[in-house]
């Protein structure tokens, strides 16, 4: 295992044990319906079933087309945001 690998598999068990990467999941979530995020992700879905047909669409289709789009979407700010609450949870327990 990389150095690399083995310093993100430390950061997230330390998120998940002190219940950091729940926190940052509920605030991710209500950026994304606060920006119109979620509204603009559902109308991707739409299309593409308007355009497939319902009957030719799996789940699987749909995540893959939409994937890419759906994290093109994700606003800067929101992004920034994030990076900086993992920074700040980072800096407090450094002891990683």
């Amino acid at each position: 295992m990389s150095k690399e690998s083995q310093m993100k598999t430390s950061i997230n068990q330390k998120l998940v044990e002190m219940g950091e990467r729940e926190r940052l999941k509920e605030l991710l979530r209500a950026k994304l319906v606060e920006c119109g995020w979620r509204d603009q992700l559902k109308a991707q879905c739409k299309d593409v079933i308007r355009d497939k047909g319902l009957e030719h669409v799996t789940v699987e289709d749909l995540v893959t087309e939409v994937t890419p789009k759906g994290r093109a979407l994700v606003p800067d700010s929101v992004k920034k945001e994030l990076l900086q609450r993992i920074r700040a949870f980072l800096a407090q327990n450094s002891t990683l």
